[in-house]
């Protein structure tokens, strides 16, 4: 197995993040997967979700929408749609995703619908602790 990956997550606007990373949980069309190093070449479409990039034993979330993933012998690319990271947030816009994704899940009637409003609950809800333990602005 490789050392690790090299991770870029690419937005129409910016360059998000290029580094070499240990792993990168992704948010596919099939559900959330992890790439490490040597891992299979796979494309595929996003879903709106978190993006976790583990290196040098830290964790960080950006959050995607849309898009592709591509993983080949160069690294993971991932082309969103949107792109942000938490500082991109303000408090008030990630307290509104958390209310509107408590909803989503009260008002879920199938167990996939269910599992899809509690994964975006928890990614949302991450995020805000993430965001909390660097300090930003509220």
């Amino acid at each position: 197995m490789a050392d690790g990956i090299k991770i870029e997550i690419v937005s129409p606007e910016n360059l998000v993040l290029s580094e070499q990373a240990s792993s990168v949980t992704v948010p596919g069309a099939d559900g959330y997967f992890t790439v490490m190093g040597d891992h299979a070449a796979l494309m595929t479409t996003l879903k709106a979700g978190f993006v976790t990039v583990t290196s040098g034993g830290a964790e960080r979330t950006y959050y995607v929408q849309g898009g592709f993933a591509d993983v080949s012998d160069a690294g993971l690319t991932i082309l969103a749609e949107q792109a942000k990271t938490g500082a991109d947030f303000d408090r008030s816009e990630l307290d509104a995703a958390i209310v509107k994704a408590q909803a989503a899940l009260s008002a879920a009637t199938t167990d996939q619908a269910k599992q899809d409003a509690q994964t975006a609950l928890d990614g949302w809800k991450n995020l805000l602790l993430e965001i909390d333990a660097v300090g930003l602005p509220n």
